[in-house]
């Protein structure tokens, strides 16, 4: 017998290996201004990110941007993130598919989340004047189970990040856990 729960997996499963929506493309080339802010607020002294004179002494063409800002680049600002939540209020998705997903787990009550992790490789520096585009993909869905937060899944996105020549900068596992948090460990003891 098919439980419940079995058959919503069956349903998010759908979506694996499916491009989780369109590619998002930096609405800036990288800039010197916005490194300088990135490093300043993370206190990072690193002079190839902010001095140019240091950077080429160290081999390379110019400024750098830290590897770990890459996600800034692409972005879409909080009007996006605006309509993005109205969306989801009032119970509407867009035509891809994570936006499809998440409405699924909506409906059923999962949704809270809370990102548990993230792993990045850098292939190459990102440098002043790219132009970022990341590609997503939804690369799982896990089981479902029982947490101290609530029931949930976690869903694991596939990230790749290139520049303007099609170059891969980073490589990206996003992984988020949708959860009820009307369902809790305790709950179930």
């Amino acid at each position: 017998m098919v439980t419940a729960t079995e058959d919503l997996l069956d349903r998010l499963r759908i979506f694996v290996g499916r491009e989780a929506e369109p590619p998002r493309v930096s609405r800036y080339p990288a800039n010197a201004a916005m490194i300088r802010n990135w490093v300043e607020a993370h206190e990072d002294e690193n002079p190839v990110y902010v001095d140019d004179e240091a950077a080429r002494a160290t081999g390379r063409s110019g400024l750098i941007c830290p590897p770990a800002m890459v996600s800034t680049w692409v972005m879409s600002g909080l009007r996006r993130y605006r309509e993005v939540q109205q969306l989801r209020a009032d119970g509407a998705s867009e035509d891809h598919a994570y936006s499809q997903l998440l409405a699924i787990l909506d409906e059923h009550g999962y949704t809270s989340v809370v990102a548990t992790d993230v792993e990045q490789t850098y292939e190459q520096e990102i440098v002043v004047g790219d132009r970022v585009r990341c590609d997503f993909t939804i690369e799982s869905v896990s089981d479902f189970k029982y947490t101290g937060l609530g029931h949930g899944c976690w869903v694991t996105l596939l990230k790749v990040y290139r520049n303007q020549h099609d170059q891969v900068l980073v490589t990206e596992r996003f992984k988020l856990l949708r959860f009820n948090p009307t369902m809790k460990k305790e709950a179930q003891a």
